[in-house]
């Protein structure tokens, strides 16, 4: 008998990463439990369309979530809206920290789930860490 190998699912991790930090790790972790990552990263241009840009530019971010355990390929997310990348990978799974249910991102999680659904997609939520945001990190560095 001849056996097949199983193809690995795809799992589409949307992320600006500027400063990681234990969140971004728990999302990664989880979305390494099934199948191949990619890391869907935000370029400098879709952060500071909707808040200020970044320290570390794409190519520093990139070679950073490159290099985080469980990471198997990064990609640019060149827009807020989760559609192009979904479209142009159709991944197995989406991994998004539970953050997005309420408030500004709540229209492209909709947008997000219909898309998913057209091939099957299923969209994965890991309860979001709490404590710790990349924003939070930047006003402490300010402050000091």
């Amino acid at each position: 008998m001849i056996k097949m190998e199983k193809k690995a699912k795809l799992v589409y991790v949307p992320m600006a990463v500027d400063i990681v930090h234990p969140g971004h790790i728990n999302i990664i972790k989880k979305a390494s439990e099934l199948g191949e990552v990619m890391v869907g990263l935000f370029t400098d241009e879709a952060i500071a369309s909707y808040k200020n840009p970044p320290y570390m530019d794409y190519e520093m971010r990139k070679t950073v979530i490159e290099n985080v355990k469980g990471v198997s390929c990064v990609v640019p997310q060149s827009t807020r809206d989760y559609e192009p990348n979904l479209r142009k990978y159709k991944p197995d799974y989406m991994v998004h920290g539970t953050d997005w249910r309420e408030g500004p991102l709540a229209d492209v999680r909709a947008k997000a789930i219909d898309v998913m659904a057209e091939w099957g997609g299923k969209i994965v939520e890991p309860e979001y860490t709490k404590g710790v945001s990349s924003s939070m990190i930047k006003k402490k560095i300010r402050e000091q």
